[in-house]
């Protein structure tokens, strides 16, 4: 098969067709980072491993929103605080951060109202979007536009414990801060198909290990309409956009409404907690899988030969028609060796060429 270019290769593989040979990335924290370094010399892991995909992204707003109000008992130095007012703290491991919410103690509607919600639409904040789709896909890059969240800004607004429990006893409150996300998260999607991406990032973490945090009745009643309009916004303004949806944990309950409501590609397929040839079998002619390798398991904790066989037998029984692109399930943590990071990306370029 002749060679593709990495926006084709990328492209392919996610419209469930065979491409030359299986994509890869992956995700590096701190530590990680510093260690490819001295390991390689290099300071681009993207570049080093040939990783097909780059993201763009919105600016920040020019002039940061005073929160002080919302944390009267004040923040330890070194606290940073997004546009939507959570308050990321120092942690004591790692990059770990501890989080703090400006409207948990709010009680009414007005409350959420009058809160300093953030602004995307000045042309400032997304008026380079163009240009930089262009300069990508110049380079034949698959080029992603990271969308975020729209149930994990909610409760990192008000709390979990209060989103939930606004969701029977307050919904009105529980509305209002979904859709005034959600239609953040509507207008992002929409620039990024004006703007020519081929994909979008999009995901909530609702899954423990082994279940949905809520029933699957809850997440159809409060995110899947609010998914399904956000999606689309994007197709209409570029029909072939490719959706992404990222959940950590066993989300296989959910995933017919989500494919019901235009989902393209499933991340990150943990295979601590579903069975992704299992997946494959049932879903595989209408979600591409991008994931896989286990970082709870495999990559932390096996050998070399471990990871260079879980990265085999996921091209054997989950791409072998194509579909995958081959990734760890999360971003590679500070306890995974670094003989099996440069082992997982030597296993894809052995095994990963199609005939």
């Amino acid at each position: 098969m002749p060679e593709m270019t990495p926006r084709e290769r990328v492209l392919t593989a996610m419209n469930r067709q065979v491409p030359d040979r299986v994509p890869k990335t992956a995700g590096f924290t701190p530590d990680v980072q510093r260690r490819f370094e001295e390991a390689t010399g290099a300071t681009d892991p993207a570049k080093y491993f040939g990783f097909e995909t780059r993201g763009v992204g919105f600016h920040g707003p020019r002039e940061a929103t005073d929160f002080s109000a919302y944390y009267p008992d004040g923040l330890p130095e070194g606290t940073g605080i997004s546009e939507y007012g959570t308050a990321h703290k120092p942690g004591s491991f790692y990059h770990f951060w501890r989080l703090d919410f400006p409207l948990k103690n709010a009680k009414t509607l007005d409350e959420l109202k009058r809160f300093p919600w953030p602004d995307f639409t000045p042309g400032y904040r997304h008026e380079h979007l163009e240009a930089n789709v262009d300069a990508l896909h110049e380079q034949n890059f698959y080029v992603q536009g990271g969308v975020g969240h729209i149930y994990e800004n909610a409760w990192q607004i008000v709390s979990m414990e209060k989103l939930l429990m606004d969701f029977i006893e307050a919904p009105e409150q529980a509305a209002f801060v979904l859709d005034r996300i959600t239609e953040d998260r509507a207008f992002q999607a929409r620039r990024f198909a004006e703007a020519g991406c081929d994909g979008i990032l999009t995901g909530d973490d609702v899954a423990m290990q082994d279940r949905l945090m809520m029933s699957p009745d809850t997440w159809r009643e409060w995110l899947k309409p609010r998914w399904a309009y956000v999606y689309a916004e994007a197709r209409r303004t570029k029909p072939d956009i490719q959706i992404f949806y990222h959940s950590d944990g066993d989300i296989e309950a959910i995933v017919p409404d989500l494919i019901e409501i235009g989902l393209d590609i499933l991340n990150p397929v943990q295979p601590e907690c579903v069975d992704p040839a299992a997946l494959k079998r049932e879903f595989g002619r209408d979600l591409a899988f991008w994931g896989c390798i286990g970082t709870q398991t495999t990559m932390p904790f096996g050998t070399v030969a471990d990871v260079r066989h879980a990265v085999k037998w996921t091209i054997e029984n989950v791409g072998y028609d194509g579909g995958l692109l081959i990734a760890p399930t999360h971003v590679l943590e500070p306890d995974v060796p670094w003989a099996n990071i440069q082992a997982l990306f030597d296993a894809v370029e052995e095994y990963g060429a199609y005939d």
